[in-house]
């Protein structure tokens, strides 16, 4: 019996791990269908290497930092209990190399290939493991000060801050030092509208993440035996909160529509195993309507050039993640209870701070010593070309 359930385990957590894993194609075909034509092939070719570089330094740096563990070990001690610390490792590794994903849909159309290979390296294999290991592995003895303080630790049983707000705050950081787009907003203070390139591939791309989310979600118990039906169906009720929020919020904009859903869905992550379906619409709801505003309000009134809006979906979608979790989880409004509205609000600003921090040290630092911006040539002829030399549909007649 031992052996059939470390075997379900595995198999849980496996396909867990393969279901955020399909998630990063939703990552890439999101940013394609946003950005323009000439910077297609750029955005699915950064989703690939960035998650084949997050797994170089997760595996040999990250994972240790967060949780202690390394696999520097003989492959007969790996397999022991059917391989399952290694499908975590995989399961988590998904995770983490969503923070380059995220960061990547910000700096779209202007960014360096190179140094964000780079950045993507320090952040996966040092910065998001050190708030990782500080909320899910009681690294620093943060969550033991917050429990003394308040009564419970910060709950974040699937991400919505550790992931999406870490991931968002980061960006934000790269967004600013990066700059805006050229041409995007005028000197006169007009605003240059860049419409999406593929409102088709931009809905395949949020679809694909809607559904790998129940993997990322309901598949963050790790075990067969802590499943809880109550994860997926929380994860459903949001996400049609965040849609429908986003449907009437962003008056029938299909951008807004795809991106409610998702939106939704970063909210519920943290307390999708304590809250009420009712509490879950209700987060989603809040969510929906948020990243509308708050990206009509960045890129029009503070003209901050983040392209996908990763800073309002994942950033402030994320944060707000974290602190409903200290709402709908109460029992009063209810939720299971053991959750406390302080310890969720100061854990949720402090992975706010470590992204901040962390986004401007390292893109700063890559500013500094190589930059990180295209020149004005290149970002005028698009990052396919300029980087990778070909475009996603060659207009031109081959000589065949």
């Amino acid at each position: 019996m031992e052996s059939l359930k470390s075997g379900s385990d595995v198999l849980f957590i496996l396909l867990g791990a393969i279901m955020v894993l399909a998630m990063h194609a939703g990552f890439a075909f999101l940013e394609l269908g946003t950005v323009r034509k000439k910077n297609q092939v750029n955005a699915l070719v950064k989703i690939l290497t960035d998650f084949s570089v997050s797994t170089i330094a997760y595996f040999f740096i990250g994972y240790g930092i967060a949780y202690g563990v390394h696999f520097m070990s003989g492959a007969e001690i790996l397999a022991q209990k059917n391989g399952y610390d290694l499908v975590k490792f995989f399961f988590l590794l998904t995770f983490a190399a969503a923070i380059p994903a995220i960061v990547s849909g910000g700096i779209a159309e202007r960014a360096r290939f190179n140094p964000q290979l780079a950045a993507t390296f320090v952040l996966v294999g040092f910065v998001y493991p050190f708030f990782e290991g500080m909320v899910w592995n009681g690294n620093y003895g943060f969550q033991s000060w917050l429990e003394a303080s308040f009564g419970a630790k910060l709950h974040d049983f699937a991400g919505s801050v550790v992931v999406h707000a870490v991931g968002g705050w980061i960006g934000l950081a790269a967004v600013l030092l990066l700059g805006a787009r050229q041409g995007r907003y005028r000197k006169d203070g007009g605003i240059a509208a860049h419409p999406p390139s593929s409102i088709p591939f931009l809905a395949l791309g949020a679809w694909i993440l809607t559904v790998g989310w129940f993997g990322f979600n309901v598949m963050s118990a790790q075990t067969v035996d802590a499943v809880s039906g109550l994860v997926a169906v929380n994860s459903l009720m949001a996400m049609v909160g965040g849609t429908l929020a986003a449907l009437f919020a962003g008056r029938n904009d299909p951008g807004f529509i795809h991106n409610g859903p998702l939106a939704g869905l970063v909210a519920v992550c943290a307390g999708s195993d304590l809250m009420h379906p009712l509490g879950a619409l209700a987060t989603g709801a809040v969510a929906g309507a948020l990243f509308v505003w708050m990206f009509t309000i960045t890129q029009n009134k503070w003209k901050i050039d983040d392209v996908l809006g990763v800073w309002p979906l994942h950033g402030l979608c994320g944060a707000w993640g974290g602190i409903a979790a200290g709402i709908f989880g109460l029992e009063a409004l209810g939720g299971m209870g053991g959750v406390s509205f302080m310890a969720q609000l100061i854990g949720t600003l402090a992975g706010v701070a470590i992204a901040l921090a962390g986004g401007f040290a390292v893109y700063g630092a890559l500013k500094a010593m190589v930059g990180i911006r295209l020149d004005q040539e290149q970002e005028f002829q698009g990052a396919d070309l300029s980087i990778h030399r070909i475009s996603a549909t060659p207009e031109r007649e081959t000589n065949w």
